[in-house]
C-alpha cells in the first residue's frame, strides 16, 4: 500500500518564498486597494517585501513542506 504524501498548503505557496539563507519572505499587507488616501511614501513602503517574524518561520515552513 502506498504511503500518504504530505500536501503543500497552496495558499501558503503563493504568499511566501524561502530565501537562500532559509528565511521566509512575504509581501506587506494593505497595498492593494483604498490607496487614494494613503501617502505616497507609505505606498512605496508597502511595495517592498518583508521577512516573516522568526517565531512564525517554523509554522510557515511547515505549510510549505520544503524543510
Amino acid at each position: 500500500m502506498a504511503k500518504v504524501k504530505m500536501k503543500t498548503n497552496r495558499s501558503a505557496k503563493k504568499r511566501f518564498k524561502i530565501t537562500a539563507t532559509g528565511k521566509v519572505k512575504r509581501m506587506r499587507s494593505g497595498g492593494s486597494h483604498y490607496n487614494t488616501h494613503k501617502a505616497k511614501d507609505r505606498k512605496r513602503r508597502l511595495r517592498k517585501v518583508a521577512l516573516v517574524h522568526p517565531g512564525w518561520e517554523d509554522k510557515v515552513k511547515g505549510m510549505l513542506k520544503e524543510f
